[in-house]
């Protein structure tokens, strides 16, 4: 039986050098992370250094620490790879993201792939969650890179 995983792959007029500083700057991740999560407040900031094995954090307005991993693969501007681990009750859940950057021309070809969950107890949590959140996140992400804004959607509800 196969694992349970997310994948999904948006195109971006924009180059793969502004693409990695999208997925890696936290003064530009502040600008669409969580655009889609009005109720619980709006610009999170996802900050490390980037090296393998470097810590990384997912930090909410008020400096709480929403998610939290460490950086697997950096190899700039072609793949991101990172744990991401939060706390369910008292146990900690986690999984694997990977970014690949395929450049086209004047496009670049986004993959993500958020894999291997653990326990596996939690993953239909997991997809459940991602599978909203992560083309919501990314299409902000594409709006911001393409027109200078991210989408608004805070007016807009989000299937659940």
């Amino acid at each position: 039986m196969s694992k349970p995983q997310f994948a999904y792959v948006t195109y971006i007029a924009t180059t793969p050098g502004k693409l990695w500083e999208a997925l890696t700057s936290a003064e530009f991740t502040r600008q669409y992370w969580g655009r889609d999560w009005p109720d619980r407040g709006m610009h999170r900031s996802l900050v490390s250094d980037w090296q393998p094995g470097a810590e990384i954090k997912m930090l909410m307005q008020d400096g709480e620490t929403e998610f939290y991993g460490e950086v697997l693969e950096a190899d700039p501007p072609r793949r991101l790879s990172y744990t991401f681990k939060f706390m369910m009750g008292d146990v900690e859940a986690g999984s694997r993201v990977t970014f690949d950057l395929e450049p086209n021309g004047s496009i670049v070809k986004l993959s993500l792939l958020h894999e291997d969950f653990s326990p596996e107890s939690v993953a239909d949590h997991f997809i459940a969650g991602i599978s909203n959140g992560w083309p919501a996140i990314l299409s902000c992400m594409k709006s911001l890179l393409e027109t200078g804004k991210p989408l608004d959607l805070t007016k807009t509800k989000m299937d659940a």
